[in-house]
């Protein structure tokens, strides 16, 4: 998960004013965590205190944390806004990338990629019911499973492709020159994966990420979870820079999430 923030972090600057170049300096001034980070702890935050993982108790976290975080860096969407909002909150059908991003805790939590695909399938369906919204966070949460169990990066190519029908044989050179925002979780999520697959380490993925374009951030943030998983953790200069930006609250569900589901796994 502090992948996924790292990634967040590093893309927060670009997501309305696109790099098309790895040649930038990570985590400049004024970057920070987005509605990215704030929704996924507050996934983490519900796997932690609702062993039931129902939907009303996630319902009730994001709303909390939705609430609580009401301005975050960058806004949080349109369809998100008006479901936060609301006194009776249902699924709007959402395609958005938003259910991907905010996965990452859902494939540090289970010990089985079956159990982790049920879990991620109720986490996005509360509003990404839509069923690009669910897959993408199926997809997410299944690459991080599959990494921090040992997998290749071929053979967790070879499963997203087989079981989503994500296109992960183009390469980041081939994608870059016209990629462009697009918040979708079926134009975001292969793009962030090929991101991880083209990766030779973590702080490279961060630079792939954020200079491939689009919805930067939320990009970096899925591509992120998935490195994290695989590259056994993050140096230790971007998790310094979490510590400084994050909320102590939102430190602290970190921190006890990683007690309770990441540090013996890593």
């Amino acid at each position: 998960m502090y992948g996924a923030i790292a990634g967040d972090i590093a893309g927060s600057l670009y997501e309305f004013n696109n790099i098309k170049t790895t040649n930038f300096k990570l985590f400049e001034k004024g970057s920070n965590y987005t509605d990215d980070s704030i929704l996924t702890i507050a996934v983490a935050d519900w796997i932690l205190s609702d062993k039931k993982l129902t939907h009303t108790c996630l319902i009730q976290k994001l709303q909390e944390y939705g609430h609580t975080y009401n301005c975050p860096m960058g806004g949080f969407g349109g369809g998100f806004s008006c479901w936060l909002n609301s006194s009776n909150p249902l699924p709007y059908n959402s395609w958005g990338n938003g259910s991907a991003m905010r996965a990452s805790a859902v494939g540090w939590a289970f010990d089985t990629l079956e159990r982790t695909m049920e879990v991620a399938k109720i986490s996005a369906e509360v509003t990404h019911n839509h069923p690009e919204g669910i897959k993408g966070a199926q997809a997410t949460a299944a690459a991080i499973f599959l990494a921090r169990n040992g997998k290749t990066k071929k053979e967790i190519q070879q499963y997203i492709t087989t079981a989503f029908g994500y296109d992960l044989n183009r390469t980041y050179d081939e994608i870059r020159p016209t990629y462009t925002f697009n918040e979708s979780c079926q134009e975001t999520v292969p793009e962030a994966i090929i991101v991880f697959l083209e990766s030779k380490d973590f702080e490279e993925l961060l630079h792939l990420g954020v200079s491939l374009g689009g919805d930067s951030d939320t990009l970096t943030c899925i591509a992120g979870g998935i490195g994290e998983a695989f590259y056994g953790g993050i140096p230790s200069f971007v998790t310094k820079v979490i510590h400084e930006r994050l909320d102590p609250h939102l430190a602290e569900i970190e921190h006890n999430f990683y007690a309770e589901y990441v540090t013996n796994k890593l």
